[in-house]
């Protein structure tokens, strides 16, 4: 019998927020970037995930000196922490060069300061030790279609990522989809298309996903499938867990706390084809409540945290021969029970 796997985990600093949307403004104190990292170990966290101004603060009005200069401070402030830097993703939607995408721009200045930011979060992600950059494709799409012409976006897309490999010859990208949301709709919605990218790339052994929970629902899919469809092809880069209540915005609830149901179906298709036995991280990325009082609030974190374990215990709990007669006799009413009972514990 395998050894079963022991999960690392990671979060961004910025989930650790004021609580502002886009409807109000921070209802909680600022605490500061740097003093975050000394929060992850207590709370059970091994790894961070960035985004290139995460680690370099205002870096597009820097120098390539003053860049390396800040990306190798955070390197040690990681290290004196005991912490991995999991990825490093360009943020590539708030720039005013992005305000109608990046790669995917009707104009050629906007794409060529995508591209540059691109370079520039690379060499980061090298600083900092990070093997892994992530593209959440934000405002890789169009409000109206008839703004764009969506095949000559997705060609730009896969230029973009052939300059990445042969920009840096060891960096893995990970590609994050999600349907909507800055943008009406997206060029890469769901894992399939990433998957697709990948493949057509220049070297796809280097080019995967990142899926999150809360994307794959506001697609209308199920994530445990788009898991299993990315872990099918040896392209699970890493997961953003959080939950959804229905085909809202993006909500960044707590793992589980909407649906445990699909919580377990997402754990179990992790634990069944042994996610995280490379290293591979679990990935959270949830919001506090927005009235949740105090800083820093971290008790989303550790509750997300909390409930995946539980959910690791269901899962290797679980009766799979009792789970197999029913399937042989096609008993599904049986086993919807028998999957609910186990969840609440009914004997």
């Amino acid at each position: 019998m395998s050894t079963p796997t022991t999960y690392r985990f990671s979060f961004g600093p910025w989930n650790i927020s004021e609580g502002g949307d886009p409807f109000g403004p921070t209802v909680r104190a600022e605490y500061p970037h740097e003093a975050k990292y000394a929060l992850y170990k207590p709370l059970g966290f091994d790894g961070v995930q960035f985004h290139d101004d995460d680690v370099v603060p205002g870096m597009d009005d820097l120098t390539p000196d003053q860049i390396s200069k800040k990306a190798t401070e955070v390197k040690a402030m990681l290290g004196n922490q005991g912490l991995t830097p999991e990825f490093v993703a360009p943020r590539l939607w708030f720039a005013d060069a992005t305000v109608d995408g990046g790669y995917t721009s009707n104009s050629a200045a906007d794409r060529q300061y995508a591209w540059d930011r691109t370079q520039k979060c690379i060499d980061i992600a090298n600083a900092v030790g990070s093997k892994a950059v992530v593209l959440w494709l934000a405002r890789e799409g169009s409000y109206i279609r008839e703004s764009k012409n969506a095949r000559v976006a997705y060609d730009r897309l896969l230029e973009t990522i052939n300059k990445m490999l042969d920009y840096d010859k060891n960096i893995e990208i990970w590609i994050e989809p999600k349907p909507n949301e800055p943008t009406d709709q997206a060029y890469v919605p769901t894992i399939g298309h990433a998957i697709a990218l990948a493949y057509a790339s220049k070297d796809s052994k280097r080019v995967k996903g990142l899926i999150e929970t809360a994307h794959a629902l506001l697609a209308g899919l199920d994530p445990s499938d788009e898991m299993a469809f990315a872990l099918a092809h040896d392209k699970l880069g890493s997961v953003h867990l959080n939950d959804q209540n229905g085909l809202k915005y993006d909500q960044d609830k707590n793992f589980g706390a909407a649906n445990l149901r699909a919580a377990f179906n997402q754990v179990r298709v992790l634990e069944e084809n042994g996610y995280g036995s490379k290293g591979e991280f679990i990935g959270l990325d949830v919001k506090a409540m927005r009235t949740q009082k105090g800083s820093p609030i971290t008790a989303h974190l550790a509750n997300s945290r909390t409930i995946f374990l539980h959910l690791v215990d269901k899962v290797r709990s679980y009766d799979r021969k009792l789970e197999q007669q029913y399937i042989e006799a096609r008993d599904y009413e049986a086993l919807e029970l028998f999957v609910l009972n186990h969840l609440m514990g009914v004997k």
